[in-house]
């Protein structure tokens, strides 16, 4: 049987819909029976910041399942997204994530692949990529660092846009997915050796093949579609997690 991987993104623990998060943890039990590893392309949080002596509240079942995922001897890596770039050592060390720097150009189910995230990417997100500059800064991670995580944690979350992502008429969802599609076939054209593009950010789910053999893939959301990829050297396909 060929390498398979399993490809999600954007799931916004915390702010999505108890069904849908009820939904996720359920596929995380069956997760073996998709593929033998998993990439998490972005915001499985809807804030995820890692204070030094402090862990965010309210994640436990879905890092349980996680870490029983590693200890089981699936492979598990994530990118950080614009609503959890903010992770280190915890989720490196105690849960067994392989944190990936975005971009992350590798092999993926067998395929060449470019994997990161997309928010600032493709021309687009103009806010996004000022918020990313000054929080993702060294002196921006210092500054929230020190304001005390009752109060840090709640703002942060006030601040998430995530919950505009209920209405499926968002003005932006088609211009940022057509954003992020074009670019993805800029790098096709741009890096032959390329096989895979993989972006999240849009809540999309998207397959296309750009180019002979070369394929642009967002794997949706867990608001909307409860949809998730599998990757490997014979068929890369969509799918919708049904209980």
């Amino acid at each position: 049987m060929p390498d398979r991987t399993i490809v999600i993104s954007d799931i916004h623990l915390g702010a999505t819909p108890k069904r849908n998060e009820q939904a996720f943890l359920a596929f995380l039990d069956q997760a073996p029976q998709w593929g033998e590893k998993l990439l998490i392309n972005g915001d499985l949080f809807d804030f995820w910041f890692e204070y030094r002596q402090v862990i965010p509240r309210g994640h436990l079942s879905t890092l349980t399942r996680l870490r029983r995922l590693v200890d089981e001897g699936m492979s598990v890596q994530f990118v950080g997204g614009n609503h959890d770039a903010w992770g280190g050592s915890f989720l490196e060390e105690e849960v067994g994530l392989e944190v990936l720097k975005a971009p992350y150009i590798g092999t993926l189910g067998g395929r060449n692949a470019y994997v990161a995230h997309g928010d600032g990417l493709g021309g687009s997100d103009w806010g996004y990529r000022l918020l990313k500059w000054a929080s993702q800064s060294r002196a921006g991670r210092t500054f929230f660092q020190w304001i005390h995580p009752d109060i840090g944690v709640p703002l942060a979350r006030h601040a998430s846009r995530t919950a505009e992502w209920e209405s499926p008429e968002l003005p932006t969802e088609g211009s940022r997915a057509g954003h992020l599609s074009t670019y993805a076939q800029k790098l096709l054209e741009e890096l032959p050796d390329l096989d895979l593009v993989v972006f999240g950010h849009t809540h999309n789910p998207e397959l296309r093949e750009m180019l002979p053999g070369q394929f642009y893939l967002n794997s949706g959301d867990w608001i909307h579609h409860n949809s998730f990829a599998i990757v490997s050297s014979t068929e890369i396909r969509l799918e919708t997690f049904q209980e």
